[in-house]
């Protein structure tokens, strides 16, 4: 499926900002599961300074600074990617093989996924996230068939709702209200994941707007999106000796064609598509608005 997304923020200043510098990741990700076509960025007023780097997930990290005075700065990104379906993901083994197989031992060879099981700041290791997991994770049960459970059980235990946490809710506090919207979903889900001992990372992205005829409109439409991705080990020694498998707790399904992969992280602090830091402006509000459609050729 070939997908236009327009990203575009738009941030007026009260008072006039001095000076700023901003980091962005609004650049899809390029790879065998996804390519980016095209992307093109807007920045307005134009930075006196801006370069792309690729930060140590392999995500675009795009820094741009504004050393003037300015009363607004419209940051619009424009990105066409050719999506695909994912193969059909086997049950894979046991959990507590996966789990057994990244615990530390002297002399044995160190995958890769292994950084995504530690704590991170938005999501430490906590019992309770644990307790929450259990009922899906019984002994002997295959990974992916209990990482699908524990996506069903979050989606109908939670209750979307926008305005109950901020950019900056914990997991835990997300975790005790049972409510909260993408990413809060998938930072609890992340947090189970990492208290059973198996790596999960963090995936921002975005969803096709227009659902297909029949189908109902998907939580996440129209804004950036967010959900988790476990790893499976696999006998074809891909990434990291294994595969991560995408699943969305917001809309309870695994991510598909209709997904565009933005970033990847340990969670929402390593990929935020825009941050900052401001000199002045003390009163400010953000508008973004996101668009995701079909192009030409899909």
């Amino acid at each position: 499926m070939r997908l236009r997304v327009i990203h575009e923020t738009v941030y007026d200043y009260r008072p006039a900002v001095q000076h700023a510098q901003h980091v962005a990741h609004l650049r899809p990700r390029h790879g065998a599961a996804q390519q980016l076509l095209s992307h093109a960025l807007q920045v307005e007023p134009e930075p006196r300074q801006c370069e792309v780097t690729e930060d140590v997930f392999g995500n675009a990290r795009i820094f741009f600074s504004l050393p003037f005075t300015h009363e607004r700065l419209r940051v619009r990104a424009t990105s066409l990617v050719q999506t695909q379906a994912p193969a059909a993901a086997p049950p894979g083994p046991p959990w507590e093989a996966v789990r057994d197989r990244l615990r530390y031992r002297q002399g044995t060879p160190f995958e890769g996924a292994a950084e995504f099981g530690f704590a991170s700041p938005y999501i430490p290791r906590h019992e309770d996230f644990v307790a929450y997991a259990r009922p899906s994770f019984p002994a002997g049960r295959p990974l992916l068939e209990a990482a699908r459970e524990l996506t069903a059980r979050i989606h109908a235990d939670f209750e979307y709702a926008a305005q109950a946490t901020d950019a900056g809710t914990p997991a835990l506090e997300s975790l005790r209200l049972r409510r909260g919207v993408c990413q809060d979903f998938a930072h609890v889900m992340i947090g189970c994941l990492r208290g059973l001992g198996l790596p999960a990372r963090y995936v921002s992205g975005y969803l096709l707007t227009e659902p297909p005829p029949g189908q109902p409109r998907l939580v996440g439409a129209d804004a950036s999106h967010a959900w988790a991705a476990v790893w499976c080990p696999g006998e074809g020694g891909g990434e990291d000796g294994g595969e991560w498998f995408d699943l969305d707790p917001t809309n309870d399904r695994a991510a598909g064609e209709d997904y565009v992969t933005l970033a990847l992280g340990r969670d929402y602090s390593d990929v935020s598509p825009l941050r900052g830091v401001i000199q002045g402006g003390e009163h400010h509000v953000p508008h973004v608005a996101v668009t995701v459609e079909p192009a030409a050729g899909s």
